[in-house]
């Protein structure tokens, strides 16, 4: 799935999100990719109130972005538990606005980025 160039909510560029999102899913994982892209598309919706986008915007942003409260470099495992812990708090927070519309295009999205382990994944 593309994205367009002129994507965004209120004044967010969600395109170029989504090529953040994209570019590092097999560092993320498949499971944490999955939650990345419900909250992309929760923050992509007109139904989600600004508050729950300020929360994913903000969550996904500490993923994505190089600064980080606890580096990985000199923390690997605690430096990797406070990303975790905010997607978790996060998609908890807004799972209410996850449609089940949102799960199928996320689960085709999936498909196509780990196509060499959709044979192989681990049912939920």
């Amino acid at each position: 799935m593309t994205q367009s160039n002129n994507d965004s909510s209120n004044g967010w560029n969600l395109s170029s999100l989504w090529e953040k999102i994209k570019s590092n899913a097999i560092r993320f994982g498949r499971g944490t990719t999955r939650q990345v892209l419900l909250m992309y598309y929760v923050l992509k919706s007109e139904e989600t109130p600004r508050g729950d986008k300020l929360i994913v915007y903000s969550a996904l942003a500490y993923l994505i972005l190089p600064i980080n409260l606890i580096s990985m470099r000199r923390h690997p495992i605690i430096g990797w538990f406070d990303e975790a812990a905010s997607i978790a708090v996060a998609f908890q927070k807004i799972r209410q606005n996850i449609t089940p519309e949102m799960e199928e295009q996320v689960d085709q999205t999936l498909d196509r980025w780990f196509a060499q382990y959709t044979a192989y994944e681990v049912v939920e």
